[in-house]
């Protein structure tokens, strides 16, 4: 593609840089911007031009749906047919914040590159104070997946985004680290159930606190098929394709003793390194210690204890993977509860399906 000059607003100037992001957004630009969840790399979500230079900055296929952003829930109106009551109590409940609602778009509202044709719309409203002004300027609904190249780990940094996307987009606005660390999670109700569709930055358990004990709330992180067998279009960004990986193999160990899991992890990176591989270990900072006799290249992922600084830190410590120059990661897997289910679906997902289970 063409290159071409990308404006950096350091978090330093963050009111010049608002006003100049936000008119570069209204002329037709793409602007990778923060979020508390990732950064994103934002467009007129009812302009297929604007979505047509998403895409093609990030190298994504455009048969997967953007989230579309906004500045508050006064502005979904515009956007959506109806919102049920299940609905209005989650976004009474979690919004702003890291959580995605698919509704029935109204036709026309945006334009149907971020629909992927299909006939709802993926929206939420980001607790990010920048964010949200940023989006109110731009006087324009913001479709917006995350700010990297497809299949490479989501930027929590601006920096992150300036290594995949310089001379590939408009600006980057600084906003500083992300906070979740993990994207929103999406759902979508249908007959009075909420499913699924994207672990993230919400937790299960959150949602059956707001919701009550007489939702149903079911997980559903795959593709389903038509009547024929075939794929069907993905109503959630983010389940199709190989997501968040290193640029080196990576094999995920799971199980729930500790002790197996660390003897496995040791085992695989033990046996790589005698294939000459240049072996990583992604780990709990309270496991560290036991790999120091295997490798050097030992990074730091959180606490067990702690899900929620593993999640935080997952993308950067997949990005330094590339940056020491690994060939083969060995991943610990974490407990599944509160957000350690999404912080597994992207670990999974960053493994491309290579788990041992133990």
């Amino acid at each position: 593609m063409i290159m071409k000059e990308t404006h950096y607003w350091p978090a330093t100037e963050s009111e010049a840089g608002l006003n100049e992001a936000a008119a570069a957004l209204a002329a037709g630009g793409v602007i990778a911007f923060p979020t508390e969840t990732v950064y994103g790399l934002g467009g007129d979500a009812r302009s297929s031009a604007a979505v047509q230079s998403i895409f093609k900055a990030k190298g994504r296929p455009s048969d997967n749906p953007l989230i579309v952003h906004l500045a508050g829930p006064e502005a979904l109106g515009v956007l959506v047919e109806r919102v049920n009551e299940i609905e209005r109590t989650l976004i009474a409940n979690f919004w702003p914040g890291p959580l995605t609602l698919v509704l029935p778009v109204r036709p026309g509202a945006v334009s149907p590159l971020v629909t992927a044709g299909l006939d709802t719309v993926a929206v939420r409203v980001p607790a990010h104070d920048m964010a949200r002004r940023l989006i109110a300027m731009s006087g324009c609904p913001v479709a917006a997946p995350s700010a990297n190249l497809s299949g490479r780990p989501s930027p929590t940094e601006a920096h992150h985004v300036m290594e995949d996307l310089d001379g590939r987009i408009d600006g980057v606005l600084d906003g500083g680290p992300t906070g979740v660390g993990l994207e929103s999670t999406v759902v979508r109700v249908l007959d009075g159930s909420v499913h699924i569709l994207r672990p993230g930055g919400v937790t299960l358990e959150q949602l059956q606190q707001a919701l009550g004990p007489n939702v149903p709330i079911t997980e559903q992180h795959t593709i389903s098929t038509d009547a024929v067998g075939q794929a069907e279009t993905p109503r959630s960004p983010g389940v199709k394709y190989t997501h968040y990986a290193p640029r080196g193999d990576m094999l995920l160990v799971t199980g729930g003793n500790s002790e197996r899991l660390i003897s496995a992890a040791q085992h695989a990176a033990e046996e790589a390194r005698r294939q000459g591989r240049r072996v990583g270990v992604l780990t709990p900072a309270e496991h560290a210690d036991r790999y120091r006799n295997i490798t050097h290249d030992i990074i730091v992922c959180g606490s067990i204890h702690a899900p929620e600084t593993a999640a935080h830190a997952l993308y950067a410590a997949l990005r330094e993977c590339d940056e020491r120059g690994l060939d083969y990661i060995v991943a610990e897997g974490y407990p599944e509860t509160g957000i350690g289910a999404a912080l597994m679906n992207r670990l999974r997902k960053a493994a491309g399906g290579h788990e041992l289970t133990v």
